[in-house]
């Protein structure tokens, strides 16, 4: 067997980086930015309002309060997009909504709620006055120039794992295309005659199939776009033929089943045929069988991946192996999961003795004092999808290691 560490060094090793390429930056959440993004402007580009009210000169504001207000003459309205027609002069002021530029000669925007104005017209028209009930210092009520962002600043880094927040920044500065690594497109390849796909009644030794739909999700979930490639049943001739498509048009393949010792299952015999595949036992449970290995496509090597048929064991799998080499080829620098040290709210199964780290699936939560506690689902063996589903976590158990209710263990967080 191989350790768990050394079978992801394995991996990452052999899985190529996408090289970068240029994105709509509007679309590349969840991506790895490739260079630097500088930006070309200040942000804001001008002094603008952060409130709606007047634009004044403080100087004209001496001594201004509730029972004795300075009345000031409104030139008219500036709203956000246009400018002042002029300049603030004594005893003046400009109307302005927020985000609007501040006029010139104003040196604070006095918010509305500090003013009362009487007025024949509408509120903004020229000639209208307004009493300003308070004093205000320079500066008030104004959003400076380059106060986010300063002309030539680097505003993200390579590297950086964008999320919306992001994308405003990115559009805040004009960057419409960003050097980023794509989404991969992976595909995913289920085998066995005794799989039912269509819902329809079961015969003797049949199953409804169900890791097409689990890999799938999860492959959305990890930034990829998902390429159904069907089932296939037990032909080697037409599993070989399948995969030969499948590497036309993905830049990785994963396959569910067939990947045990000894295995006569015609998945590891299609795959035998490409040839280059290294098959490993990993000392981990479940998930024990475990395949991958590059074949040609028509623009390089393709990494196919396969998982072990028990859904289960596919799930724990992908989140162990698979994700974290589909997340270094799309630029990840680190592409494992978020795992926290979590407090056992009940005993943990121990692990049987054979030498393997356990991964219990364990429903997780963050209790009143801050940590994260975890408790075991009820069914633990390698086809108990159903009792997965409401798991939140893997709790990593030692070999041998006894965990009771109390005791900290660490937990990859699901997703």
């Amino acid at each position: 067997m191989i350790d768990l560490a050394d079978a992801r060094r394995l991996l990452l090793a052999a899985c190529p980086r996408l090289e970068p390429a240029l994105l709509d930056s509007a679309g590349a959440d969840g991506c790895v930015l490739a260079a630097d993004v500088v930006a070309p402007a200040d942000v804001p580009p001008f002094d603008n309002s952060s409130v709606d009210g007047y634009a004044v000169r403080t100087s004209d504001l001496a001594g201004a309060a509730e029972h004795s207000p300075v009345r000031v003459e409104v030139l008219g309205s500036v709203l956000a997009g246009s400018v002042a027609g002029q300049p603030v002069g004594p005893g003046q002021a400009w109307k302005v909504m927020t985000g609007a530029p501040v006029p010139a000669g104003a040196d604070a925007v006095v918010m509305v709620e500090k003013t009362s104005a009487t007025r024949e017209r509408q509120l903004g028209a020229p000639g209208d006055r307004v009493e300003v009930l308070g004093e205000v210092g320079p500066g008030a009520g104004i959003r400076r120039a380059s106060s986010d962002v300063r002309a030539g600043e680097e505003v993200l880094a390579a590297g950086t794992v964008l999320r919306p927040a992001h994308l405003g920044v990115l559009a805040s500065v004009g960057a419409r295309q960003i050097s980023g690594y794509r989404r991969l497109r992976v595909g995913v390849l289920v085998t066995g005659d005794e799989l039912v796909t269509d819902g329809s009644e079961l015969r003797p030794g049949q199953i409804h199939e169900s890791n097409r739909a689990m890999l799938l999700a999860l492959l959305a979930r990890a930034n990829c776009q998902p390429v159904d490639l069907g089932v296939a049943g037990d032909d080697v001739a037409a599993l070989q033929e399948r995969l030969s498509s499948a590497l036309q048009r993905c830049d990785a393949v994963l396959t569910s089943g067939g990947v045990s010792m000894g295995d006569s299952d015609p998945v590891r015999a299609a795959l035998d045929r490409f040839g280059g595949l290294t098959w490993l036992q990993v000392a981990i449970r479940p998930a024990k069988p475990f395949a991958f290995g590059l074949l040609p496509g028509p623009a390089g090597p393709v990494p196919v991946l396969g998982l072990p048929g028990n859904p289960v064991s596919a799930l724990v799998s992908f989140e162990l192996l698979a994700r974290p080499a589909l997340r270094h080829m799309m630029g990840h620098d680190d592409p494992y999961g978020v795992s926290i040290l979590g407090i056992a709210d009940a005993p943990l199964p121990r692990p049987h003795g054979d030498g393997r780290t356990a991964f219990l699936r364990v429903s997780c939560g963050f209790g009143p004092d801050g940590r994260l506690h975890a408790r075991p689902v009820a069914g633990q063996d390698s086809h108990q999808l159903s009792a997965s589903a409401g798991a939140g976590g893997l709790a990593q158990v030692k070999d041998g290691q006894r965990v009771e209710a109390g005791d900290e263990v660490p937990v990859l967080l699901l997703s």
